[in-house]
């Protein structure tokens, strides 16, 4: 075979390169230079230069990181004639066009971005990703400020248009917490809440995902105490589920830190003699605080033998007094007291003392006595004041007014239980 000469190969090599140049090339890198410019091989007359402002949108973009003489690179041409002979390339924008694409395939699949916010204006945040401009208003960026987790919402690239949601990722996560919060609940499960809210009638706890009521009857047996008295917002405590509504959403929560209740423990009887303190006056009579937890009504028309047309005609809010227990429900939690009994009671022993009695099978013991305690004597029923037969009728006809007492706290409990069941649908609609 005959040796061709050099100049043959020299034109047979021309012959072989491009005669031109598609608008995207692929070529081998020949040299990177100093100033961060990439040489390209494009099998043509000319090779293609890269400059450092078309390899990258990021400025601190290093071209010896991604490329090394001998790679394979696909770029954009630019110009046939950069002014030195070389064909002006663009790596940048060649790159943008199948980020581009890919970016497209993303928002089609409806994937999660996160990325950090480059700039920001009064009307939202704006993010970047390889180059691509996405704007999320402010009603849809869910307080984000430097880095934004987010779903493309709108994508028009004929107008360049497109705008994120972190919103609707909260939302999303939100719900699936919530789902699968009442897939597991069940009452009397225990769960770590945190305190969100306080009112006046309890706090509202974050269970994970859904918010619970922890009612102040709840919370403390003493009525004297406010809700913030005992928790602040922000707070972590233990709670169990009480009951459960889980068609209208609805969680009433208990809290073990209330303690036991006192009205199991409270020892004493009718009969009994209890001191008291003075809570509230109502124009029927008057709420007395017995120990944490209970309270007792004592009647205007026990508060004393003389007639009276109001309770604070004898009594003071804040007053330590004596009294009589006469009624004891325990079971509804009904307490009924009298001052007027012990005064009723209140007869003289023959050296003049004060004393109270109460009978008994061996005679009367005496319950007080100015003199002496606790010692029992003799002593003349003619000098007693007390007619038991007038004391019975007079209790028969107040027993209904002292109920109504009673059921008109409970009634205000129902009140404040209806204003609750409104804050809390509220709540949980947030």
């Amino acid at each position: 075979m005959e040796e061709k000469s050099f100049e043959e190969l020299l034109n047979d090599s021309m012959n072989q390169r491009k005669s031109r140049l598609e608008k995207e090339v692929e070529g081998t890198v020949i040299n990177i230079t100093s100033n961060d410019e990439i040489f390209v091989d494009l099998n043509y007359k000319a090779d293609g230069i890269i400059p450092k402002s078309e390899y990258s949108y990021d400025e601190n973009a290093n071209p010896r990181d991604e490329f090394k003489p001998g790679d394979t690179i696909r770029a954009e041409v630019l110009k046939m004639n950069d002014g030195s002979g070389n064909v002006l390339l663009s790596y940048k924008k060649m790159k943008a066009k199948q980020e581009r694409k890919a970016f497209e395939e993303k928002v089609k699949n409806n994937e999660v971005f996160e990325e950090n916010v480059t700039s920001q204006n009064a009307n939202g945040i704006i993010v970047e990703y390889n180059g691509i401009r996405i704007f999320i208003p402010n009603s849809l960026s869910a307080g984000q400020k430097t880095k934004a987790r987010f779903r493309v919402i709108e994508y028009n690239p004929k107008e360049n248009k497109v705008i994120g949601s972190c919103k609707v990722l909260v939302e999303e996560e939100k719900k699936a917490k919530e789902d699968k919060f009442w897939n597991e609940v069940k009452a009397g499960k225990e769960y770590d809440g945190t305190v969100t809210s306080i009112s006046s009638y309890g706090a509202f706890v974050d269970l994970g995902g859904v918010q619970g009521l922890l009612h102040i009857s709840e919370i403390t047996w003493d009525r004297d105490l406010r809700v913030q008295d005992i928790f602040k917002v922000g707070q972590k405590i233990k709670v169990k589920i009480k009951e459960l509504d889980k068609e209208n959403k609805r969680i009433q929560l208990e809290y073990d830190g209330k303690g036991e209740d006192p009205w199991n423990t409270f020892d004493k009887k009718v009969g009994d003699v209890i001191k008291v303190t003075i809570k509230s006056m109502k124009p029927f009579g008057a709420f007395a605080k017995v120990k944490t937890g209970i309270d007792g009504l004592i009647h205007i028309s026990q508060i004393s033998t003389d007639k009276i047309s109001k309770p604070e005609d004898k009594l003071k809010v804040g007053q330590k007094v004596e009294a009589k227990i006469i009624e004891f429900d325990r079971e509804n939690r009904k307490l009924e007291l009298s001052i007027k009994e012990l005064e009723e009671e209140k007869v003289v022993d023959k050296d003049g003392n004060a004393i109270q009695v109460e009978k008994t099978a061996s005679g009367e013991k005496v319950l007080w006595n100015s003199e002496k305690q606790n010692s029992e004597v003799k002593v003349d029923e003619n000098k007693a004041v007390t007619d038991n037969a007038s004391k019975i009728a007079i209790d028969n006809a107040d027993e209904n007014v002292a109920d109504s007492a009673v059921e008109s706290e409970n009634e205000n409990d129902e009140k404040i239980e209806n204003e609750m069941k409104g804050d809390e649908s509220s709540q949980n609609n947030e």
